[in-house]
C-alpha cells in the first residue's frame, strides 16, 4: 500500500502546480495577475504560465461592450414636477489595470454617477421638454460620464433613458389633454369636410344654371332661326303668289279671272259679316258687290304700274 502513496502523492502535486500554474485566457478577456501583493502582468487572450504560491490572478475583466440596468429613481424637473426615470448604460473597458485599481467598483461607481447626472440634466428641464428631449438628455449624460470614467479605464459608450413615468395626476391631466386634441382634430376635420361639401354643392348648382342658361340660350337661338326661316318661307311664298297673279292678269282673260275670284271673295266675306255681330264701317262706293270689284281691279291695276 505504502509503494502507491508515495506515487499519488506525486501526481497531486503535479495536479496542483498545473492548476495552479497554467492559465488559459479566453478572447476579448483580460487576467491582472499580482506577485505577492503587488501588480504583475496583464494576460491577454491566450496559455501562460504562472509562478505557484507567489502568483495569483486579482481580476478578470472581459474587453466586450457591457450593457448594465441603472434603477429607477426620482427626478425634479424645472417646473417641480417629480418624474421617475430609468435607463441603460454601456460601457467598454478600455485600460484593465485602472478598471482594477482605479476605484474600489467601478460599475457600482458608473451607476452613481449616472444617477447624479441624470438628476442634475432633469433639474435643466421642464416636464414637456422632458419628455420629447430624450436624446438631448442621454447625450449629456455620456458626456458627463465619459469624462469622469477616464480615470477608471472605463469608456462609457452610450446611456439610453428606458422610461419617464411621471406622477398618476400628471398622466390623467395628459390623457385629458390629447382627448381634447383629439376631439378638436375631428371637430376641425368634420367642419373642414362640411365646408368642402357646401363648396362642391355650390359649384354643383353654379355649373347646373350655367348650363340650363346654355340650354335655354340655345333653344331661343334656335326659335328664333326658326320664326325667321319660318318668315323667309312665308315672304318667299306670297311673294311667288303675288308674281302668279300679276303674270295672270297680264295674259288674255286674267282680269276676268281675277274679277270672278274677288267676286267669290266679296260674297263669302258678306255671308260671314250676316253670321257674327261684328260692326264694320265700309265706304259708300262698296255698297255692292259689284263696286267692290271695281275698288280691288283699280287697285290691281294702280300696282301693276
Amino acid at each position: 500500500m505504502s509503494s502507491y502513496f508515495v506515487p499519488f502523492v506525486v501526481l497531486v502535486c503535479v495536479i496542483v502546480f498545473i492548476v495552479k500554474t497554467v492559465r488559459i485566457v479566453p478572447q476579448q478577456t483580460v487576467f491582472i495577475v499580482e506577485r505577492l501583493g503587488r501588480f504583475h502582468a496583464q494576460l491577454d487572450a491566450g496559455l501562460h504560465i504562472l509562478l505557484p504560491i507567489i502568483d495569483r490572478v486579482a481580476y478578470r475583466h472581459t474587453m466586450k461592450e457591457v450593457p448594465m440596468d441603472v434603477a429607477p429613481q426620482v427626478c425634479i424637473t424645472k417646473d417641480n414636477t417629480q418624474v421617475e426615470i430609468d435607463g441603460i448604460l454601456y460601457y467598454q473597458i478600455q485600460d484593465p489595470r485602472l478598471a482594477s485599481y482605479g476605484t474600489e467598483n467601478f460599475e457600482f461607481a458608473i451607476e452613481q454617477l449616472a444617477k447624479t447626472m441624470l438628476r442634475s440634466e432633469t433639474g435643466k428641464m421642464e416636464l414637456d421638454k422632458l419628455l420629447q428631449a430624450r436624446d438631448e438628455l442621454n447625450k449629456s449624460v455620456v458626456s458627463a460620464l465619459d469624462e469622469a470614467s477616464e480615470s477608471w479605464g472605463v469608456k462609457v459608450l452610450r446611456y439610453e433613458v428606458k422610461d419617464i413615468v411621471p406622477p398618476q395626476s400628471i398622466l390623467n391631466a395628459m390623457q385629458l389633454q390629447i382627448t381634447a386634441e383629439r376631439e378638436k382634430r375631428a371637430r376641425i376635420a368634420q367642419s373642414e369636410g362640411k365646408r368642402q361639401e357646401e363648396i362642391n354643392l355650390a359649384e354643383g348648382s353654379q355649373k347646373s344654371a350655367v348650363m340650363i342658361s346654355e340650354g335655354d340660350r340655345e333653344a331661343a337661338i334656335n326659335r328664333a332661326k326658326g320664326e325667321a326661316q319660318s318668315v323667309m318661307l312665308v315672304a318667299e311664298a306670297t311673294a311667288a303668289a303675288i308674281a302668279k297673279v300679276a303674270s295672270a292678269i297680264n295674259e288674255q282673260g286674267g282680269d276676268k279671272a281675277v274679277q270672278l275670284k274677288i267676286a267669290e271673295q266679296a260674297v263669302a266675306a258678306y255671308g260671314n259679316l250676316a253670321k257674327s255681330s261684328t260692326t264694320l264701317v265700309v265706304p259708300s262706293d262698296l255698297s255692292n258687290v259689284a263696286g267692290l270689284i271695281s275698288s280691288a281691279m283699280s287697285v290691281l291695276k294702280t300696282s301693276q304700274r
